[in-house]
């Protein structure tokens, strides 16, 4: 690491030497802005807007300021320390960011790797590393990453560099920075529920047959919940998140019985959905490298430009009733075309599917479909069985499957379905 100018070293060095606890209103204070002045010296554009005393309180409490430490003095580091990474936090154009992603009932799964991206097991060690636990101790005096609880989980790990915007305040409070005349109820149809890596990441892994490998399919195919994600990002005028809690995932209690039939409460685990064994050697043929680089190759082709993975990952984040929509809808996004309206879009939808997948999925199809029209209408039917459920899952994921497959072939859409049309109307 560079040393810093040391015109910063001398600005950072009063607001080291406060004592605890601290001035009430540390950025009216001289010491403070001393460093606010210096700063918009040394860094002209980090400083544009009013944001900039923000980002440097989140900083220096990042850094460790000795005196907002609270009793806690063995979290601080020397001034030469704080101000060397004060001076690459100004300087830096991208930001490193993890999201942690608790896999919540996962039975025990392969260590597995896709792109940058990972599923297995985590120290409480490695937890802390990942989240910055001195970090989250300077931030947060009464609450920290329960690491050692966590570690009992399984955790999907999916990192991404993102670029940063030279002015610091926008990292810190970007509520400052919005364009004040936008539409603030406008919907933006294309917006992520999750961070965009992570909605890739996990529209990947709804790529894999879980319904095949889960023990209680009917009931449940998902094999894991993800009830949370906690995203950690190493730009130090970013103020860290709340760490969460380990009671917001699956415990049950852990009962042994010893030789005399004796029970032994040995506390709590975590709670799990049994899998088949079979998903130790399969899914690691569905979840590698190769198979996460085709994916995201076909995410930028013509045959995603709908918004299948949308509605597949909605399904995932569904239950009951609209679970199922969301999964007879993937096969509409997939396989549908405007130029079907006036046609009889849902024949054109059964035979494309009949031709990319087999008759059955088409046949399956065209019932499944008449059940959503029962509800969408309002029209008297029973309950949907479990069978059906599954069934509408299994059409979605292998629909989705196999436009992955096709696309690094296909540059025009409507020709590629107009051919599986056509395919079946000449009987193939």
């Amino acid at each position: 690491m560079l040393s810093p100018p040391r015109e910063l070293v001398e600005a950072l060095a009063p607001l080291w030497r406060l004592r605890p606890p601290g001035p009430k209103k540390l950025s009216s204070t001289p010491a403070f802005v001393r460093l606010r002045e210096t700063c918009e010296r040394l860094y002209p554009k980090a400083g544009e807007k009013s944001g900039l005393g923000f980002a440097l309180g989140y900083g220096l409490t990042a850094l460790g300021m000795p005196c907002g430490l609270r009793g806690r003095e063995e979290l601080a580091v020397p001034v030469e320390v704080a101000a060397a990474n004060l001076d690459v936090a100004f300087r830096k154009t991208h930001t490193n960011r993890v999201h942690l992603c608790p896999l919540d009932c996962a039975d025990d799964l392969p260590e597995l790797h896709f792109g940058p991206n990972t599923i297995r097991k985590l120290s409480a060690t490695e937890l802390e590393e990942l989240v910055d636990q001195l970090r989250l101790k300077r931030t947060f005096s009464k609450r920290s990453f329960d690491a050692a609880n966590f570690s009992e989980f399984t955790w999907l790990v999916v990192r991404e560099t993102v670029t940063i915007d030279e002015r610091v305040g926008t990292r810190a409070i970007p509520f400052f920075y919005q364009n004040w005349a936008e539409d603030f109820g406008a919907i933006d149809p294309h917006k992520s529920t999750y961070p965009i890596a992570m909605e890739s990441a996990l529209a990947f892994l709804m790529l894999a047959p879980w319904e095949e490998w889960t023990e209680s399919a009917d009931v449940e195919w998902r094999c894991f919940r993800i009830p949370w994600i906690y995203t950690i990002d190493d730009d130090i005028f970013s103020r860290p998140a709340n760490p969460p809690s380990a009671d917001t995932l699956s415990w049950q209690p852990d009962i042994v019985y010893d030789h005399y039939g004796q029970e032994i409460d040995l506390g709590e685990r975590p709670s799990r959905w049994d899998l088949k064994e079979q998903v130790t050697t399969e899914l690691p043929t569905w979840v590698n490298d190769q198979a996460w680089s085709e994916f995201s190759r076909a995410q930028v082709s013509p045959l995603f430009s709908s918004p299948v993975l949308h509605f597949l990952l909605r399904a995932y984040r569904s239950s009951e009733i609209d679970e199922f929509l969301a999964n007879i809808t993937v096969i509409d996004s997939a396989l549908g075309l405007h130029s079907d309206h006036g046609k009889g879009p849902t024949a054109r939808l059964v035979a494309r599917l009949s031709s990319l997948l087999d008759d059955d999925a088409g046949n399956d199809y065209r019932r499944l479909f008449n059940t959503r029209s029962e509800f969408v209408h309002g029209r008297a039917m029973e309950a949907i069985p479990g069978k059906d459920r599954l069934r509408a899952r299994r059409l979605a994921r292998r629909a989705t499957v196999a436009l992955v497959n096709a696309a690094h072939q296909v540059a025009d859409r409507e020709g590629y379905l107009d051919k599986l049309w056509v395919a079946v109307r000449k009987g193939k």
